[in-house]
């Protein structure tokens, strides 16, 4: 049996977490959101984070974009769903190392699919199309907006009203 070359899997990988996204849609309760968008080219990713203290229980991300920045979001999602808030920054800081080091790095085994990112880190016009569920993330759990108990947002420096993310 011949060997298939790591990238030709890579790419398949990658072409699976954009035709067949996982969490992708709206969650009804969630405790945290964000929204980001790459006006170079388009991409805008939105998640939604239902968090139990500080662990996340459910997460979903809907947008539109490139086969990168959504096969991102979807291997992204995959990752940290049930994970300490902690570890979901963890791991978002260490593929943004793993992008701006490029082939150097050393793959981490902990980022799973999103290794098969790796080589995006070729194109630097790229590396903001992976990145960019990953800013959302950030965001949410840190800057996002806070859903209160009847629907309004509560901005993270505590005033309502509507948001412009």
């Amino acid at each position: 049996m011949a060997e298939v070359p790591l990238t030709s899997l890579y790419q398949e990988l990658i072409l699976e977490h954009y035709r067949h996204p996982r969490n992708k849609g709206e969650l009804v309760n969630h405790t945290v959101e964000a929204h980001v968008a790459n006006p170079v080219c388009g991409d805008e990713v939105k998640i939604q984070i239902l968090l139990d203290g500080g662990r996340i229980e459910e997460i979903a991300f809907d947008g539109q974009g490139c086969s990168i920045s959504q096969a991102s979001a979807s291997m992204m999602t995959t990752l940290v769903k049930r994970t300490e808030r902690s570890e979901a920054i963890r791991l978002a800081d260490v593929f943004t190392d793993m992008m701006h080091n490029g082939e150097d790095a050393s793959p981490d085994k902990s980022l799973g699919d999103l290794r098969a990112l790796q080589g995006v880190s070729k194109f630097p016009v790229r590396i903001r199309c992976a990145l960019l569920a990953f800013d959302a993330l950030r965001n949410a759990l840190g800057e996002g907006l806070q859903i209160d108990s009847v629907g309004g947002t509560v901005h993270s420096d505590g005033s309502e009203g509507e948001t412009t993310h």
